[in-house]
């Protein structure tokens, strides 16, 4: 079993090296990695004293970053996967993989941790360490041994503290309507409806009860489409997975029995996106809604339903032991009205809510154990990777003769070293840790992903990684094409031509469609002058700086330093000479086409009255990536956008890459959406569903100690039905 462990100073534990062989197929090589100090060292074995030198090591400083890849199956494992790399040089990267989702979350958790207390303040002289044994991963030095003493905890101990809470002042839109087998019944009332009377056509219903099972055993099952589902779900027939486009989504198709239907009723099929995340605090997130799919068309003998929205969120609770499911479905079961009524329709919903208490029974029968535990054995029989049938790797790709490994090469001790690309050494894909008789998690095929015949004969060459490739495979993922449409999706209209800073019209009625507004400070909370003490949050009572305009586009290319533009909004300010300061969020959505809402805060006083705002605009990115926090919030919509996006504040810069552009009168943080496969799942749902929803945001910087608190609000924001259509296209 490969347990992980570790303290506030201190993460141990074995991981598996995610490595590209010669033949440009990933292969996972075994090691014990141990963190402490800042420094990341490996092990071939666990070392039997703190006196053991490392196989390599590396340093983890403000420069490096850490992002959560999802699952991936690799030679019949199914990993966890994340990566560490430098900002300075995306070439510079190691990539890991846990045999559990927890695992995977602690070693990210410390990762970052470690990075934000080596986080230099604007203040403070950074000096270089000796290049003898730690060379920098990043242009600029490391600090020194000694100012590693004086680090601020504050700042990494205040980071995971506020996971899953609310941020926003809201009413919940849920009305209980009723309590069968043990579940909570709920419907989702409309703004018109306030006390939950008017039923719609296709309602939105959840179900909620208590589990005795982690939320990691809960997710497991819940994500398995196989033999062991057949203990608890009465509804499903079959499911395979028909495209894994990352490791947080993939393309679903379930058949659904007949036996639970109204008589006469013909079997109903569901093809969906289906896309799941795991917070700070151990809470995981399911999400599905309906999607087309050339390679799953509508199959003879079936009625393909919609899913509207639909999901899972299984919350622990009594420490973990237990779990809170909530279960919500919004389906359009596809009837003729004269067959069925709306009120069987919602019976049919409510029957497949159900599940939940099939669940917790299944769970009360294990004792809490994962029901998938008992089929190991099928895992290692019926597992289908695509990773395993590369066969080839294209000329372009192929190593030259320096880069070959001979064995006496191997055979040399490897001395530590800091580089990140120097742990992922050739060497290691001749050796391995033997594998225990039993994993800590056993897995089944519908669980690793069971791929539907057709994509089983599929190649899926995986090429070797150079700094080149690296960029490319990144540009791909924010612009590839995908292989499904959403159902909300619409064609876009002709392109027109505008200037920057004003392509968004202003609304303050908060009733035209694609406006934008500000949104009220008060329903947004902030870090009290006692937070450190209290840990309470107070609601806000203005913004540092006004909304002055915002930018909604689109483009073939990254719009980044919109603030430089000429003719724009910030450069008109800047050739009068007055002392207006703008902040710039651009925030840069991956897609078929790139597309860039950009908000433009000002000020007109100087920013020296406001010493944490000084800091934050005179520091270096590192420092900003620290303290930069989004509250956001999905006032109207659907619950499963709602769900997706969430109500907790988050700092952008440790969950995305966010670079910044410093201007004579303006900072522009330019945030990309893309760097993340969590926030690329969740901007490819909300781009769906655009046109219906209205999207909240407020921007400020955290506040760590008591001269800093209380926090302030730089700026709050209101998106009112953003439409594609209606982007304009960027200026060349």
């Amino acid at each position: 079993m490969d347990a992980t462990g570790g303290t506030d100073n201190k993460m141990e534990g074995w991981l598996y090296c995610i490595l590209v062989n010669r033949f440009g197929l990933q292969i996972s090589r075994k090691r014990y990695f141990i963190l402490q100090d800042n420094c990341l060292k490996c092990y071939k074995t666990t070392p039997l004293s703190n006196k053991e030198e490392p196989v390599r090591s590396a340093k983890i400083d403000s420069g490096i970053k850490v992002t959560d890849n999802g699952r991936e199956n690799i030679h019949r494992k199914v990993l966890f996967i994340f990566t560490i790399y430098s900002t300075s040089n995306h070439n510079e990267q190691l990539k890991l993989g846990a045999n559990s989702s927890e695992e995977a979350a602690k070693w990210i958790r410390s990762v970052k941790d470690a990075a934000i207390k080596e986080c230099p303040w604007p203040s403070r002289d950074l000096v270089a360490v000796s290049k003898k044994r730690w060379p920098s991963l990043r242009l600029h030095g490391f600090r020194s041994s000694e100012s590693k003493t004086s680090i601020d905890w504050t700042v990494s101990s205040s980071v995971h503290t506020e996971a899953m809470t609310s941020d926003v002042i809201a009413p919940s839109p849920w009305k209980i309507f009723g309590c069968q087998n043990g579940l909570r019944l709920f419907k989702e009332a409309k703004d018109s409806d306030s006390r939950g009377k008017h039923w719609d056509d296709h309602p939105a219903i959840m179900a909620v009860g208590v589990v005795d099972g982690t939320s990691e055993a809960i997710f497991r099952t819940l994500m398995s489409l196989g033999s062991s589902r057949t203990e608890w779900d009465f509804c499903l027939y079959r499911g395979s997975v028909v495209e894994h486009i990352d490791g947080h989504t993939d393309i679903v198709h379930k058949q659904l029995y007949s036996g639970w239907l109204p008589w006469g009723m013909k079997r109903r099929d569901l093809l969906v996106r289906r896309y799941w995340r795991r917070e700070e605090d151990g809470t995981y997130v399911i999400l599905y809604h309906s999607v087309r799919h050339k390679k799953c068309p509508q199959q003879k003998g079936y009625v393909r339903a919609c899913f509207k929205s639909g999901g899972f969120v299984i919350t622990p609770v009594n420490k973990g032991k237990k779990s809170l499911v909530k279960h919500m479905l919004a389906v359009d079961w596809k009837y003729w009205k004269l067959y069925l009524s709306p009120s069987s329709a919602r019976s049919i919903t409510i029957r497949m809510l159900e599940r939940v208490a099939a669940l917790r029974e299944l769970f009360r029968a294990k004792e809490g154990d994962s029901p998938c535990e008992y089929s190991y054995k099928e895992s290692a029989r019926d597992i289908e990777f695509l990773q395993d049938t590369e066969a080839a790797l294209k000329s372009e790709e192929e190593k030259s003769e320096k880069d070959v490994t001979t064995i006496d090469e191997l055979e040399k001790p490897s001395p530590p070293r800091a580089s990140l690309m120097s742990m992922n050494d050739n060497s290691d894909e001749f050796f391995d840790v033997p594998e225990a008789s039993e994993a800590p998690y056993p897995l089944e095929s519908d669980w690793s992903l069971e791929f539907s015949p057709e994509l089983r004969s599929r190649n899926t060459p995986q090429h070797r990684l150079t700094a080149a490739n690296f960029v490319k495979k990144l540009h791909d993922l924010a612009v590839q094409k995908k292989g499904y449409t959403d159902l909300q999706e619409v064609p876009k209209d002709d392109l027109v031509s505008w200037s920057y800073g004003n392509t968004l019209q202003k609304d303050n009625s908060c009733t035209l469609p694609c406006s934008w507004s500000v949104a009220d400070p008060s329903a947004f909370l902030l870090r009290g002058e006692n937070y450190l003490k209290d840990h309470r949050k107070i609601k806000a009572t203005g913004t540092l700086m006004q909304m002055m305009g915002a930018d909604w586009m689109r483009s073939n290319q990254r719009e980044i330093d919109l603030g430089s533009r000429p003719g724009g909004l910030v450069q008109r300010y800047a050739e009068r000479g007055g002392p207006e300061f703008f902040f710039i969020v651009n925030f840069q959505v991956p897609g078929t086409t790139m597309h860039t809402i950009a908000l433009y805060y000002v000020m007109k006083t100087p920013i020296e009255d406001n010493p944490l705002l000084h800091s934050f605009v005179n520091g270096d990115d590192a420092f900003r990536n620290s303290r930069l926090k989004l509250i956001p919030y999905i006032s109207k919509g659907s619950w499963i956008v709602k769900q997706s996006v969430g109500k907790s504040a988050c700092l952008l810069g440790q969950q995305l890459e966010v670079n910044y552009s410093r201007g004579k009168n303006y900072l522009e943080a330019i945030v990309d959406v893309g760097s993340s496969t969590v926030a690329r799942g969740v901007a490819s749902l909300v781009l769906g569903y655009l046109n219906n929803l209205v999207v909240e945001m407020a921007f400020l910087i955290q506040g760590n100690t008591e001269e800093e608190l209380p926090e302030f609000l730089l700026g709050t924001c209101r998106l009112n039905h953003l439409d594609v259509t209606k982007s304009v296209v960027a200026n060349p």
